[in-house]
């Protein structure tokens, strides 16, 4: 089987903002938002093909993306808790031998813009193998589907901007 086509790019940014063609409108927003909380400028290309082909690609893309970032000296851990309305989403991750995606959330039964949520849930184990990350995700509250995507999402995206910014020079002072 070949890998579906796929490109990520991206930078620590003071505002974050992402260029996302997964094929996939609902995922590309979700990317976006994940973006915009971590503060990094996010560019995400993947080729034409199956919807599964191409979330299963961009999650692999950006986790390459993200595991070069740390490679290169990056703090390598972030945690954050995110509200989007009603929803409240806690993210933790740090950088791992072997990547995982722990979480309590399953949506498995439902949809959102006519896409099944549990592509999230793919993308981010994906994401969390492509970057060797152990990725927990935990919803604390929420009911709307659509609003716990949100929430995870950004919960994700503000823990990965801390884990991507790099260590603070060190500064000894003299005595």
């Amino acid at each position: 089987m070949t890998e579906t086509p796929s490109e990520a790019r991206l930078a620590p940014a003071a505002v974050g903002a992402a260029d996302v063609e997964t094929g996939l409108p609902v995922l590309d927003h979700l990317v976006a938002e994940l973006a915009a909380a971590g503060r990094f400028r996010l560019s995400l290309e993947v080729a034409p093909g199956s919807s599964d082909e191409a979330l299963r690609a961009a999650g692999r893309a950006f986790g390459r993306a993200v595991a070069a970032r740390l490679d290169a000296g990056a703090a390598g851990s972030g945690s954050a808790i995110v509200p989007a309305d009603e929803a409240l989403a806690l993210a933790s991750l740090e950088r791992a031998a072997e990547g995982r995606l722990v979480t309590n959330v399953d949506f498995s039964d439902e949809r959102v813009g006519g896409v099944a949520t549990d592509v999230a849930a793919r993308f981010l184990e994906e994401l969390a193998l492509g970057a060797s990350l152990n990725l927990h995700v935990r919803l604390v509250e929420g009911s709307d589907p659509q609003h716990v995507l949100s929430a995870i999402f950004k919960a994700v995206g503000a823990a990965l901007g801390q884990a991507l910014r790099p260590f603070p020079p060190d500064t000894e002072e003299a005595t």
